[in-house]
Parts: C-alpha cells; structure tokens; sequence
C-alpha cells in the first residue's frame, strides 16, 4: 500500500480522501490555499503545507507548488479529488515524470477522453451506443456543415471538444442559424479553453442523464457498479443525484454497464471514471467519460458497499481490483442533496461565518462535508459547502429519509439551497420519478 498521499483539493473531497487514507493506515499531506488553513482536513492531516494565496490559480491550479509540495514532504502519491487539476493531462504527466504516482489515469488517457471528439470515436469503436453526430470536427466549409446537419437532423447542438460543465455549447433549430452557431461556439472554445475544435450532435429535447461508474485497474480487469440518475440540473450544474436511476431495468443497465466495462479494458483505463449518458426513449447515448472520482459517487457506494477511493487507492498502489463483478450486487436505493452556500432564490454565492451548525443523523443518513460551527466559507472557490445522502430498502424509503434530514440539518449565519432541496424533495414528479434534465429550470421559471 502508498505510504504517504498528498491530496491536491479542498473541502468535503480532500476530507473524504483523507478518511478513506487513514482507514488504510495511509499517512496524509494536506496542501492549501491561504484562505484554507482552517479547513477541517488541514487540521486532521499528519502534515500539511501552505502552496499560495487565495486564488486558485496561486494553490490548487499551481502545478509547480503542489508537485514541490510532494517533494518535500516525501510523499509518495497524489490525489486530485474532483475539479481544479484532476482531469488536466499536464498534470498528471508531470506528477508520474516527477517521480510521484498519480491516483487516475495515465495522461494519454484523460487526453483521449477529454477531447470530446476523440472520446466519441473512441466510444464508437468499443460499441458504447453514442448520439448521432458529425463523426468528427467541423471545418469551415459552410456546405459540408449545412450537409452534415441536415443528415442529423434538426435540432442540432453545437459543442466544443475541449468543453465541459455545460459550456461551450449552442443550440441549432434550423440552417439559417448554423453558421453563426458554430463560428460563435469555435471562438468561445478558443477563448475559454484553448482549443476552437468544435463538432456536431443531435440535440435530444427531453433527455435524461444517467451515468454508469466503473473501475479498472490498468491490468486488465474492469467492473461497473451500476447508473445514476443525475437529471436535477440547473444551468447543467447537477443538484439531486440518485441511484439506481428510475425506469432502469436489471437487464437494461447489464447491457449497458458491460459495454462501459469492455470499453475500459480496450482503451487501457486505470482508476475510477464515469460514462455519461444522456437517455431518452429506453436508449443510451454517450456523451462524455469524466476521468475521475465523481462528486455524486456516495450514492453508489451506498447501493454497492463498495468505497470507491479505496479502491482508487489500491489500484494506484498496483494492487488488481479487489472484487469482480460477479460480486456486484445493487440494494436498494440512495439519493443525494448538494448543499450550497447560495440564495436559495437567486442562486448568488453567500460566503461568511457559520454562526451554528447541527448535522443530521438516524440510520441511513450521510454527511459529507468539511464544515463546522465557526468555519468561515471563502468567496474564492465553488459554492459547495457539503452533501447529505440518504439510503433506503427502496427509493420512497430514501427520500422519506432525505425529507427528515434536510429538516435536521441547521446552517446558521449564511444563506443556503436547503429550502430548494426541500420544495424538490416534496415535488410530486420527482416523487414520481424519470424528470428530465430540463424540468428543475423550468420549475424555477430560468428554462431559456
């Protein structure tokens, strides 16, 4: 096993890291901004090491300082959590040429998936069900776009292949807007993420997203513990997660989850990663692979047992997977609530001290989260203070149980989303199950 792992994040994920570290007698070296020195797992780690000021761009996207962070403390992996660098090829090759381990992929992979172009291609080959595109970039002929859209059909979406979180996209509905579409859409994608390539899909009007976690250990093994149904979205911004999806049969997600497994072991794939999927009509159509631990991934470890960072841990280690998927079993059903330090009515970010806090309990309730009674949230990072998970025999159990706890749960001294969580926990359709991934804006009256 590593012996010591330096975890290159904040907040609830470095925390989470770090519990899972301990449990496997792992010593830890938490980094961190200046802003962050009081962060709980700051406080819990055996060493940690201030990397810069409080931008990110001055700690936890500083590659240099963390890598150097690594070299002083002796440690012998790194851990990048969700966000900032985890899925930057860059960093992940210099952390492995600078003698370290990087707990995910290999480099060349996280470019194959990150390239959305390349990860379709990729998909299509290994026989993931994908949406209908252009089956490649466009170019600047005008013709051959208008060509390839009308094969389509309309309505089209435009998207950048370097894009992510829901930017740099644009939504076509007919020829007369196409040109200008993509000409915007390349520009954007230059500008914010250093690559104008652009290519085009079908654009499903009511889909839902439904994802499939895998792990593989670069060795040849490769399981899949089952889907998410990750649709209550805002801004694509997921809010709700839930596992199992609703309407998703046993047979249904086999087939689907096999194919995700078959395509881990035929591009390599070493660590835990997620295949999206939007899905409309009872048919999967892949849309991208995030090449790392997820921010929903409790509500699988509660429906699977199975602790996902562990497993990361191991497989960095060069251990093979430590169960098969025959082993794999889905019981009953967990929901997740994204807990934001934001006005529940306009979504502005509300940074500030944390006057009181109580956490929910009873059995079945989980609390992931990094804050405590006189912690003060920064303005400088994202919104997300903590998730609260529930498990249940069966999903009404569960959102019974998320109802309670959300109620338990007291935030004292800033604004949070606690009020939205409780009208979407109450809202008789997704009671019902099966929303799609439009149906919390237009709730909220911001559907464009």
């Amino acid at each position: 096993m590593l012996d010591k792992v330096l975890i290159a994040n904040r907040g609830e994920i470095a925390l989470r890291i770090l519990r899972a570290c301990k449990e496997l007698g792992i010593k830890t070296v938490a980094v961190h901004s200046t802003a962050d020195r009081n962060l709980k797992h700051v406080l819990l780690a055996d060493e940690s090491i201030c990397i810069g000021g409080n931008s990110a761009t001055d700690s936890y996207l500083n590659i240099p300082r963390i890598i150097a962070a690594a070299e002083v403390t002796n440690s012998i992996a790194i851990h990048p959590g969700y966000g900032f660098l985890a899925e930057n090829a860059d960093f992940a090759e210099a952390v492995e040429k600078s003698g370290f381990i990087f707990i995910g992929p290999k480099a060349d992979t996280i470019n194959l998936m990150g390239d959305k172009v390349s990860a379709i291609n990729s998909m299509k080959k290994a026989g993931v069900p994908c949406v209908p595109g252009s089956d490649g970039p466009l170019n600047d002929d005008e013709d051959r776009n208008k060509s390839i859209a009308k094969r389509i059909g309309y309505p089209i979406i435009v998207k950048a292949a370097g894009g992510g979180g829901g930017r740099g996209m644009r939504v076509v509905r007919s020829e007369k807007e196409l040109v200008r579409a993509i000409e915007t859409t390349k520009a954007e994608a230059a500008a914010a993420f250093g690559n104008a390539t652009v290519y085009m899909e079908k654009f499903l009007e009511n889909p839902r997203h439904v994802e499939i976690q895998v792990l593989a250990d670069g060795q040849g093994n490769a399981i899949h513990l089952g889907e998410r149904d990750c649709s209550m979205q805002r801004r694509h911004q997921k809010v709700v997660e839930e596992a199992p999806a609703p309407g998703v049969s046993e047979q249904m997600r086999a087939k689907i989850g096999e194919r995700c497994r078959r395509a881990c072991i035929e591009i390599g794939y070493r660590g835990a990663g997620t295949f999206e999927f939007l899905y409309e009509n009872g048919e999967f159509y892949f849309i991208e692979m995030n090449t790392r631990i997820q921010v929903e991934h409790p509500v699988t470890e509660m429906i699977t047992g199975v602790d996902l960072i562990k497993e990361q841990l191991r497989i960095a280690a060069g251990q093979p997977l430590s169960i098969d998927q025959s082993q794999i079993q889905i019981r009953g059903h967990a929901v997740e609530c994204r807990i934001n330090a934001e006005d529940p009515d306009n979504f502005v970010p509300s940074p500030g001290k944390i006057n009181m806090f109580h956490s929910p309990g009873g059995l079945g309730v989980r609390w992931d989260s990094h804050i405590y009674a006189g912690y003060s949230v920064p303005p400088f990072y994202d919104s997300m203070i903590g998730k609260l998970i529930t498990y249940g025999e069966s999903r009404d159990e569960a959102i019974a149980r998320m109802r309670h706890a959300l109620d338990e749960l007291v935030i004292d001294g800033i604004k949070t989303n606690i009020p939205l969580q409780r009208r979407i926990m109450a809202d008789e359709n997704f009671f019902a199950g099966g929303t799609n991934i439009h149906y919390l804006e237009k709730k909220l009256g911001i559907a464009k």
